[in-house]
């Protein structure tokens, strides 16, 4: 057997507690590392629904969430996620948010949103919380509401026929392109009834525009009030306010000007006189 010189043993020895010692050190920080990890996925929420809505409008905000320690790694849920939901507005007293709170069926939830006749930028705060046993994990949600006034469409329509007539649906076209339709149930003989559209727009160009709808499609069965068979009906969007500001600053640097020259001319009579 081979016999290592006593410099070479001491230095195997030395290498050897070092390599002993990285070795526990590891497992330390793995330990330490392993005692501060998650024990579950991280929580995520999202709202999505329409940032624009018109004054005494309707609509519906979809909720989704997952994770947190009501589920597991392998996306099964175990625990309970459930929601909180606020309104925050310049005049919230006829603006109703439901339901104020709630719990997710399979990662998905509802919020309904009914609008007031005024427009404002409503809030929509939702607090979500994941939560197993002792355990809790909660993240929170805006989402900003602008309420303005649409632009409606009203017209009243008459079945001239003393026999019922089937449901339907009116198409409405705006310039030309069409913007939506109007449900129009079951009408009784010789009966009438009101049909409403209104349109939610921030970016129509200023100037003329047109709605038009048609009963073509009826067959003369249902008509318009005036007796025709096309309705159409014109509003103006107003442009921004002018910007005079050009002019203002134009307007400045004239009589600036005007006042040098004014001072140079009297400046140079007095030097004139002077001589």
């Amino acid at each position: 057997m081979a016999v290592l010189h006593p410099r070479r043993a001491r230095a195997a020895n030395l290498l050897l507690v070092a390599l002993a010692f990285v070795l526990l050190l590891s497992g330390l920080l793995l330990a330490a590392g392993g005692g501060r990890a998650t024990q579950y996925p991280t929580l995520k929420a999202t709202i999505t629904g329409p940032t624009l809505l018109g004054t005494s409008s309707s609509a519906t905000y979809a909720l989704s969430a997952t994770g947190g320690p009501a589920v597991g790694f392998n996306g099964t849920q175990i625990g309970t996620l459930s929601f909180s939901s606020t309104l925050a507005g310049a005049n919230t007293t006829n603006v109703l948010l439901t339901p104020a709170a709630g719990v997710f069926v399979n990662g998905s939830a509802s919020l309904s949103l009914t609008t007031s006749n005024l427009t404002e930028t409503l809030v929509i705060s939702v607090e979500v919380t994941s939560h197993y046993k002792t355990t809790n994990s909660t993240t929170n949600l805006t989402y900003s509401v602008h309420v303005i006034r649409p632009y409606s469409l009203v017209a009243t329509i008459v079945n001239e026929s003393p026999y019922g007539s089937a449901p339907f649906n009116l198409s409405v076209y705006l310039d030309g392109t069409l913007v939506g339709e109007v449900h129009v149930p079951g009408m009784l003989g010789q009966g009438t009834a009101q049909v409403t559209y209104n349109y939610v727009s921030s970016s129509l160009p200023s100037g003329w525009h047109v709605f038009n709808v048609s009963l073509a499609q009826e067959h003369g069965l249902i008509e318009f009030a005036s007796g025709a068979e096309h309705y159409s009906v014109s509003f103006y969007v107003t442009g921004p306010a002018p910007d005079y500001s050009f002019y203002y600053v134009t307007g400045a640097a004239a009589f600036v000007g005007a006042i040098f020259i004014w001072l140079t001319a009297v400046g140079a009579r007095r030097r004139r006189r002077k001589r």
